[in-house]
């Protein structure tokens, strides 16, 4: 069987891994991408994995990875093979932010994600005093962070969805990017 055939009749599937702080509202963006739906979820203990078709050829599976301190332990084991990082950020909870700042750094300083493009998500734009996109990318020092990786800071509202069509179009892009050129790589590497 050609690469030719292969291609055609197989779905590009990638994965995307979701990681922030509890409470940073990574299950219910996850439920509204899918079902355009609010859902009142609990804290997640463990991960939810959900496929969204972008596309008719092209799926992203999610793993949203909980976000309590025991479970932060835990991300590293899921960042293999991954094609994008999607970050939530509460981006009202000032409190926290330095916390979730430095998860972050600590997940970009993991090797099996070098070059792997992000995607950060100002959470949360609905409530008084959240920092937009600007603050939250000087905050998080995405230019120090992702100078070798595509990156977006997206500000969104899982309860409004706002924000949210733009966010998944993001991440289908970079990942579709990233996947190729790891197709190209992986080639050249054969040759």
């Amino acid at each position: 069987m050609g690469l030719q055939n292969a291609k055609a009749s197989s779905v590009k599937r990638t994965n995307i891994v979701m990681l922030g702080l509890d409470s940073a509202g990574k299950s219910t963006l996850l439920y509204k991408f899918r079902y355009k739906d609010v859902f009142l979820t609990m804290p997640t203990i463990g991960f939810n994995v959900d496929m969204i078709e972008v596309g008719k050829d092209f799926t992203l599976t999610f793993w949203d990875v909980g976000g309590q301190k025991k479970m932060r332990e835990l991300w590293s084991n899921f960042l293999e093979d991954t094609d994008g990082l999607l970050y939530v950020v509460d981006s009202s909870d000032k409190r926290r932010l330095e916390e979730s700042r430095r998860e972050f750094e600590l997940i970009l300083k993991n090797d099996s994600i070098k070059n792997v493009p992000v995607v950060v998500l100002a959470n949360k734009q609905d409530l008084p005093g959240a920092l937009n996109a600007e603050e939250i990318t000087r905050r998080f020092k995405m230019k120090k962070y992702c100078s070798d990786r595509n990156w977006y800071v997206q500000p969104c509202c899982a309860i409004t969805g706002e924000g949210l069509a733009e966010a998944l179009q993001r991440v289908a892009t970079f990942a579709r990017q990233y996947s190729k050129s790891k197709e190209t790589f992986t080639t050249l590497k054969e040759l």
